[in-house]
């Protein structure tokens, strides 16, 4: 997403000298996608960025995956992964894997210390914080978070999450084995976003000024591709210095933070299709979310979803605010997650589709990622499952 962006010092031109007050030099880095050819950003370090110490492997948690075998519709619990083992996780180590495939790992956690320095080089991170409020310092400067905020960290940014505030931070985590944007339909071939877009530049925040932290011989967890489960393995390096030394930065790579309340819902005369509430995209997946909106205004509308067949996706959902109508009678609340995959058809729960006439809004809030690979069950996943979730359509009746 090409939005520029300036934090702190840097100097007039690109690739020349930057120097200190005491005359000596900054050391400029770029941190780029794609080879050179897409977005980039140069920070300007205090010390020599690729300077290491130690390396040793560290244990990612487990990474495993079991397939969705036999196909069924599953609803997943995820609050009842955490009980009082918030107050000790953190929202890096303490996430538990719900669902992957080769182009996405989902997970969640309830966390309440601060985690260590981390860097996702695998890909980027798309966090939406469900409750709690957080700081996330990164090497660009620091994000304050809260509820309802997408946190965008770009592959291999070297941050932290601290919660704050004594209560629960709890966040779904969306992790890429690529890139996460915009979609490319609400952006100019510039990269500005269009006017059609539901959301635009004014709603991103970006990161502070500068964090400049002192420090000798410190650790950062580097999660990357290996032969581990699922393809991710751990290093843990050791800095000379603290990595956190940028003086400043400019370009248009970089984390942000997008509110959901801040997306402009596309409604129209008859139900729209799941694209209209898409936020984000990345490599053989996307991003939606069900926002509080007006719903279908045709005299003969029914506001809820057509019963529908996924040919060419998986569709998870996270439900996380408001009352969701199509569900209702299943057992999902906040906190659930419902996984339809490839192949079955699904829809309403009896009695929503006749229910929803009339309507005029819905109050719902939900995450929906939509992938084009076959989702299998994370150990998380496994431990949060409702067995009975998959025969609600018929009544709760299984055929024995």
């Amino acid at each position: 997403m090409a939005y520029y962006r300036q934090v702190g010092e840097v100097p007039p031109t690109r690739h020349t000298q930057h120097r200190t007050p005491e005359g000596g030099l900054y050391y400029e880095e770029l941190m780029g996608e794609e080879g050179f050819s897409s977005d980039s950003s140069l920070l300007y370090h205090r010390n020599i960025p690729s300077a290491i110490v130690d390396a040793r492997p560290w244990q990612v948690p487990d990474q495993a995956r079991t397939p969705n075998a036999p196909l069924v519709p599953r609803h997943l619990k995820l609050h009842g992964l955490f009980g009082e083992e918030w107050k000790s996780a953190d929202p890096v180590t303490g996430r538990r894997l719900v669902l992957g495939n080769d182009d996405v790992r989902i997970g969640y956690v309830a966390a309440g210390q601060p985690s260590e320095l981390y860097r996702n080089a695998i890909g980027d991170e798309c966090v939406y914080v469900e409750s709690g409020r957080a700081t996330v310092e990164t090497v660009f400067g620091a994000l304050e978070v809260g509820e309802g905020d997408y946190v965008i960290l770009p592959r291999a940014t070297t941050h932290r999450w601290i919660p704050e505030g004594g209560e629960p931070l709890r966040a779904y985590a969306i992790e890429a084995n690529s890139h996460i944007a915009p979609p490319k339909r609400y952006l100019s071939r510039y990269g500005q976003f269009l006017e059609h877009a539901p959301y635009c530049e004014r709603d991103l925040r970006g990161p502070g000024d500068p964090l400049l932290a002192e420090g000798t011989d410190v650790d950062v967890l580097i999660k990357h591709r290996g032969s581990g489960p699922g393809g991710v393995a751990g290093t843990r390096y050791t800095y000379p210095a603290h990595p956190f030394d940028v003086v400043g930065w400019d370009g248009c790579l970089y984390p942000y933070v997008f509110n959901v309340a801040d997306y402009q819902p596309i409604t129209g005369r008859v139900h729209q299709p799941p694209p209209v509430h898409q936020v984000f995209e990345a490599h053989n997946f996307v991003v939606c979310n069900f926002v509080p909106r007006k719903v279908d205004y045709h005299p003969l509308s029914i506001p809820v979803p057509y019963y529908h067949s996924n040919v060419d996706s998986d569709e998870v959902m996270f439900y996380c605010g408001g009352d969701y109508e199509a569900r209702k009678g299943s057992g999902i609340g906040q906190g659930s997650v419902s996984l339809h995959p490839g192949g079955h058809s699904h829809g309403p729960q009896p009695g929503a589709y006749e229910a929803s006439v009339g309507a005029e809004s819905f109050d719902e809030l939900a995450v929906m990622v939509d992938t084009f690979r076959p989702l299998e069950l994370g150990e998380g996943g496994q431990a949060a499952e409702d067995p009975g979730y998959a025969w609600t359509w018929a009544g709760g009746r299984r055929p024995q």
